[in-house]
């Protein structure tokens, strides 16, 4: 048993100044007296640990240089330490699987989907994984379906950035229609412009550009079967009970056609028509935590700030950056965005909701004990001081100054 005491606690409905009492992995008891263990919590927060529905900084990891490949298995384990210390305690790991080779294939991310899960005894947090499926991967079939089978439940969402590449060139991405629409405009493979849209794309998957282009060109005469490979995508997930997403949707059709087929998430929607659509239908909707701290798309889509202030946010997501959820935070606070629970809300309950996890998002008797101490002074960033999963401790940090300095006096723990 271990009590945190006399922290200002982030509740349902209001913020205490009060005690918190954890046990066999659960939240016991809200109020009462010291027991068992104690840690000294006063001038720290006490909230819901993090819930990160996408991320994909892990990919940095695995790939520290363009081209260079470091051993997975350390790759996992340093990810996992990385979000212990930013109080993350579940992190669904965006692992796509597409058809281009390299560090998106699908045979590597089958290996690494089965080195998570081998690794989980030797991890300190939640890691679960998105199957970030790319629609054209016919071949991922499989592996998407082992996963949907493993011991942690993954989400599955879909992504179409191959209709992305081969917009017409006059088309912004967040201005395409609905990629599987007979209208959808597309760009020439043959024309300059090609190899530019796709060099990084090359770049990343190890393949001359024209090798690339002729590779591309090869997956697009598949088109036409792309719907009917989605709805068996979709019968698995639905079968499993997975939540399931759509990636940068462009139009209320897009919204309304993913949803059909079982995706209630609405993942980074790109335009206001989108995420009109996904909450008029009520829908959970998803927007990138780096977007919120930056105070803006670096793609130029919808900023995640006004969809917060607009009611049109209900989770933040690590993207490609794991500070960038308590950065958003911080930023969306100062900039009086909503008041500071309905923002913590953003990546606690509001994650666990959209992934379906009524265990944890919110510090209730009888939830599951996934915690995080913030030292958040006024004026200042916030940091993590502490991270608890299942009221294990995963992450446990002192600052050096913080045994010292007057009326800043904290107990180890």
């Amino acid at each position: 048993m271990l009590t945190f005491e006399g922290a200002t606690v982030y509740l349902p409905s209001e913020i205490a100044r009060t005690n918190v009492t954890i046990a066999d992995g659960a939240i016991v008891e809200i109020g009462g007296p010291v027991q068992g263990t104690r840690i000294d919590a006063r001038d720290q927060i006490l909230a819901p640990a993090l819930i990160d529905v996408h991320g994909d900084a892990f990919e940095r990891q695995l790939m520290p240089r363009p081209g260079v490949y470091f051993p997975q298995e350390a790759a996992v384990i340093d990810t996992d330490r990385q979000l212990a210390t930013n109080g993350i305690a579940t992190a669904y790991h965006a692992i796509t699987l597409g058809w281009e080779p390299g560090l998106r294939d699908v045979g590597r991310g089958r290996d690494l989907i089965r080195l998570i899960a081998d690794l989980a005894p030797r991890l300190t947090v939640e890691n679960r994984v998105q199957l970030r499926w790319e629609a054209f991967a016919f071949d991922a079939l499989d592996v998407i379906q082992e996963a949907l089978r493993g011991p942690l439940l993954p989400s599955v969402a879909f992504n179409d950035h191959t209709s992305m590449t081969m917009r017409a060139y006059d088309v912004p991405i967040q201005d395409r229609g609905f990629e599987l629409s007979p209208d959808f405009s597309i760009a020439s493979l043959d024309d300059e412009r090609m190899k530019k849209r796709t060099a990084s794309k090359a770049h990343r998957a190890g393949l001359s550009e024209d090798d690339y282009i002729a590779l591309l060109a090869r997956v697009w005469d598949r088109r036409g079967d792309v719907p009917e490979v989605i709805a068996r995508v979709a019968a698995m997930a639905a079968e499993a009970g997975a939540p399931v997403l759509s990636h940068d949707d462009t139009t209320a059709q897009t919204r309304a056609w993913y949803r059909a087929r079982g995706a209630t998430v609405a993942e980074f929607p790109m335009v206001l028509d989108a995420a009109r659509a996904a909450r008029d239908a009520g829908d959970a909707i998803v927007f990138g935590a780096p977007n919120a701290a930056r105070g803006g798309s670096h793609i130029g889509s919808l900023g995640a700030g006004d969809m917060v202030e607009d009611g049109l946010c209900d989770a933040l997501a690590s993207d490609y950056f794991y500070p960038a959820m308590l950065a958003a935070v911080a930023r969306l606070d100062a900039e009086r965005r909503a008041d500071r629970l309905a923002l913590w809300s953003l990546v606690s309950s509001g994650p666990a909701r959209a992934m379906k996890l009524r265990d944890r998002g919110t510090i209730e008797v009888g939830k599951r004990a996934d915690l995080v101490l913030v030292d958040w002074p006024d004026g200042h960033a916030p940091a993590v001081t502490g991270t608890w999963v299942a009221g294990r401790m995963a992450y446990r940090g002192h600052a050096a100054g913080a045994l010292s300095v007057p009326g800043k006096a904290r107990v180890p723990a």
